[in-house]
């Protein structure tokens, strides 16, 4: 957990904005390291958290939230944490001696024409804590889904389209109906998409979330090339009803990664160039 951009975002783990849906995306660079901070912000939080983890295994998000002062598997086995390998599940769907071990969730990948319902009666299952809950079990929070990163969907073959109606009906669930939070990862490539002129890639998506979202945190590296102390910027978006309009608020901010958390500064005022 980033002490910085909470205060930045001024979020709190005592104190929870509900209905948020958060969209994460990065271009030349790595934004996978505010996936871990929601992770384990909404951990801390005590949120119910369901998390689609469509490009990591779990060991991996394990080992890295040790280091933010998590432990995820005491999270699953307390059933505050419902995780989806979906490295795993891809695999048993390519593997048929793997096929004993998988759920329905991805079963897109054997018949496309199904499309992300059975993902979405996953995601649906795992938030809902009237249809899971156990008695003597504990209480938790709102409910938070997080997945990293939507755009792998893409490259199984889902259409963009498929998937902006799968976030829609996510957000509508777990944001509108169940008052929690929704953080989605969607990765760019650049320019390419948009020289394509395509409307099945990844900034099209990108375009369809944004106008879903609350709050968008725009991952960037430096135009000017690599930096030992200045990793990349991040463009902080607020989008907040007033009356009949909306007001976005923008700020814009550089960072680094250390190995335990992440730094968060105006530009231009890094130690490095003062």
């Amino acid at each position: 957990m980033f002490t910085d951009l909470n205060s930045i975002l001024n979020f709190s783990p005592d104190s929870i904005t509900q209905g948020e849906f958060i969209l994460v995306s990065d271009r030349r660079s790595d934004a996978s390291f505010l996936i871990h901070h929601f992770l384990s912000f909404y951990l801390r939080a005590r949120c119910r958290v369901c998390f689609l983890g469509l490009v990591q295994s779990f060991s991996h998000y394990s080992a890295v939230s040790q280091r933010l002062g998590v432990n995820l598997t005491q999270a699953k086995e307390k059933g505050q944490l419902v995780f989806l390998e979906g490295l795993k599940e891809s695999l048993s769907y390519l593997i048929p001696q793997e096929a004993k071990t998988r759920t329905e969730a991805m079963d897109f990948l054997s018949d496309p024409a199904v499309g992300l319902r059975s993902l979405y009666q996953f995601v649906r299952s795992s938030v809902d804590s009237s249809g899971g809950a156990v008695e003597g079990t504990e209480e938790w929070g709102p409910p938070v889904l997080l997945v990293d990163d939507l755009s792998v969907l893409l490259s199984l073959g889902v259409s963009a389209g498929a998937v902006l109606d799968f976030s829609h009906y996510c957000r509508a669930t777990v944001c509108s109906q169940l008052q929690g939070n929704v953080v989605m990862l969607v990765r760019c490539n650049g320019e390419e998409d948009m020289d394509d002129g395509a409307e099945e890639g990844s900034e099209w998506l990108l375009k369809g979330l944004t106008h879903q979202s609350t709050l968008t945190l725009c991952v960037q590296g430096l135009t000017t090339g690599y930096c030992r102390d200045i990793h990349g910027q991040v463009e902080v978006c607020q989008r907040r009803r007033q009356s009949n309009w909306q007001h976005a608020e923008k700020k814009l901010f550089q960072y680094k990664v250390h190995d335990k958390g992440a730094s968060f500064f105006a530009r231009g005022t890094s130690s490095a160039v003062l």
